[in-house]
């Protein structure tokens, strides 16, 4: 199938667009992969230091035989569910990195923060930069240079990009990453938020809400919606850069402890001289631009037009939202998964998972084929499904020395959809489009999330209610002062202001309004993430109020338009009444109380140096 005509002008101007960078990139990246390896190139006290903790063979291998040396990069901590798996990790990797002739160590850990439990709290405010302090914790781990290889355990919202750009800083290693898999189903999602929706409402106390969150949430792995941390794993197999098919398999098992295994022989593959595949070669243009269409065509977290921005720009590439824009109006929506439809991802897995989504893509061209990726075979390879074929028990003929670890893996063919609910062709999609609109207008550059929000809502004119903050617009709500017709503008949540917390805990107030037959709609500069729902919200609004933007000069009764169909965010304000009103503040207790406690204080240099959302929110450029 020949490239569709959008998708190879959009890599052509993001191609054009990022030459200059993308090419002294690519000079520094070649710089580094020319030099000696570490332990023959760095002094002997360095060398020393560097293996003085390893077991004498590890040293030899090391020091003498000149063996490959693998860096684990690991986000294990045991209180989130998402990171709980990789405890085991380390000593799957050495024991198979020790078979294959190579040296292992865990050069370093990056913090693991969930959004889940930081929602609606102070802590929520550390969430975005985080993604930057796990980039710069990835830098420090691989720093010590002795390394051939690295290995990134990472799984959700931050750590992921975190782990990404801090890697593509290091672009001239071979880098694989390894999920740990998503926990098995619990309750529905769609129950899940029925619960919440009425714990807004007053209908049901503290100990109903707890009862349904534990059995949603209830086991080590991933939450099972698709939101960022899924996401993450979807464009990870995009961009070639997992085991093929790793995903969304669960935690435990026999298939996943032969896909952590089959990631050690994968990234001493790579970092073969003969076929040398180091991480900044594969991730360009073309692997970006499948991962944006990846994205859009399961209808993925929207945080992802601020991480993969910058992501994007630790390779020297520089994307922005026409190109989302651009790719969501010719690749269709072919997957339906919570939020954006009733399946969780263990159903869309059992569907067909991220094998068929990628084959149906690059079938109908809408992936780069000759795109680089971890493995020989190219993206091809990740269209298909692993499958683990034990060995016949103990006393059948199973070859000499053979144990389970020797046990073959194997690809397949994911087929047709085993479930046209969860996963369709092109050529029966959900939608013609990938669900994502960019907004503009006098209020801004903003993005709005379509695909799950029903068609009849997909345009919003109301009177505007303004809000400092979300506790403001949660004590109108319960003070019961929202139910009207109305946009509901919550500013003061960008980057600068506070580090752009998400504001998820306002979805089930304003789906409460919705399901009561208001037409309501949310605008914010900040970040509602991959679960924001049905109700339509306009957000990551730039320039931010913080910077200046427009969503400083609103005033209550101010009618604004929300136009998904037209791509439209207006103030219907006469333009001189408009261009001459006078920016608000951000009120004065507020802003004292920004970034003050709770660690917050310690961020207020990347708050004053982030870059619009549109540029990645980034702090360190």
């Amino acid at each position: 199938m020949n490239l569709h005509p959008t998708l190879a002008a959009v890599t052509r101007r993001i191609q054009s667009r990022s030459a200059p960078t993308r090419s002294a990139y690519l000079q520094r990246l070649h710089q580094a992969a020319g030099r000696d390896r570490g332990s023959d190139r760095l002094g002997c006290a360095n060398v020393a230091h560097a293996v003085a903790g390893m077991p004498a063979n590890d040293k030899l291998r090391i020091v003498v035989e000149r063996a490959p040396n693998i860096a684990i990069v690991t986000s294990y901590n045991d209180m989130l569910s998402a990171h709980v798996p990789y405890a085991s990790y380390p000593a799957l990797i050495k024991d198979e990195a020790h078979r294959r002739g190579a040296t292992a160590q865990v050069a370093g850990g990056v913090p693991a923060m969930c959004d889940g439990v930081t929602q609606g709290t102070p802590g929520m405010e550390l969430s975005l930069f985080s993604r930057d302090v796990i980039a710069m914790a990835t830098a420090v781990a691989l720093s010590h240079d002795m390394f051939d290889a690295a290995l990134l355990l990472g799984v959700c919202d931050k750590i992921v990009p975190g782990l990404l750009i801090g890697a593509l800083h290091f672009g001239h290693l071979p880098t694989v990453f390894l999920p740990a898999g998503p926990m098995g189903s619990g309750l529905s999602n769609s129950a899940k938020a029925k619960v919440r929706e009425q714990a807004a409402q007053g209908l049901v106390g503290r100990d109903a809400l707890l009862e349904s969150e534990m059995q949603a949430y209830h086991a080590p792995g991933t939450c099972t919606f698709y939101g960022t941390a899924n996401s993450n794993q979807m464009l990870l197999e995009a961009m070639g850069l997992h085991v093929p098919g790793t995903a969304f398999v669960n935690p435990g098992g026999p298939l996943r402890e032969a896909l952590t295994r089959e990631a050690v022989r994968t990234v001493l593959a790579c970092a073969n001289k003969a076929d040398h595949r180091p991480i900044g070669l594969i991730v360009d243009e073309r692997a970006i631009v499948n991962a944006m269409a990846a994205l859009l065509a399961t209808g993925g977290s929207t945080n992802h037009l601020i991480h993969w921005v910058a992501v994007a720009r630790s390779a020297g590439i520089t994307i922005d939202w026409d190109d989302f824009a651009a790719l969501s109006a010719v690749v269709p929506l072919l997957a339906r998964v919570y939020p954006n439809g009733s399946a969780d991802v263990n159903q869309f897995q059992a569907a067909g998972g991220p094998g068929y989504v990628l084959g149906e893509l690059l079938d109908a061209g809408l992936m780069h084929a000759d795109v680089l990726t971890v493995r020989p075979g190219g993206i091809r390879e990740f269209t298909r499904i692993p499958v683990f074929l034990p060995l016949p028990p103990e006393g059948e003929s199973r070859g000499e020395g053979s144990s389970r670890v020797d046990a073959p893996l194997t690809w397949q063919d994911p087929g047709e959809s085993k479930d046209d609910t969860v996963l369709r062709p092109p050529s029966a999609p959900f939608s013609p489009t990938g669900g994502l609109k960019l907004l503009r207008g006098n209020l801004g550059r903003s993005v709005i999330k379509t695909s799950s929000v029903p068609d009849d809502r997909h345009i919003i004119q109301a009177p505007a209610r303004v809000f400092d903050s979300q506790e403001a617009l949660l004590a109108a709500f319960n003070a019961g002062e929202l139910a009207h017709d109305g946009v509901f503008v919550v500013r003061w949540q960008g980057p600068q202001a506070n580090g752009m917390p998400e504001l998820h805990k306002l979805t089930p107030p304003l789906a409460v309004l919705q399901g009561q037959g208001f037409k309501v709609a949310l605008v914010t500069d900040g970040r509602m993430s991959g679960a924001s729902g049905k109700v339509p919200a306009a957000i990551h609004v730039s320039p931010e109020a913080a910077a200046g933007g427009p969503l400083a000069k609103l005033r209550d009764g101010d009618v604004v338009r929300v136009d998904a169909d037209t791509g439209s965010l207006q103030a219907l304000v006469p333009d001189d009444e408009w261009a001459a009103r006078p920016l608000a503040l951000i009120p004065p207790d507020q802003a004292e109380a920004n970034g003050l406690g709770l660690g917050r204080d310690l961020f207020a240099g990347m708050r004053r140096n982030a870059l619009v959302a549109e540029e990645g929110a980034c702090s360190w450029l």
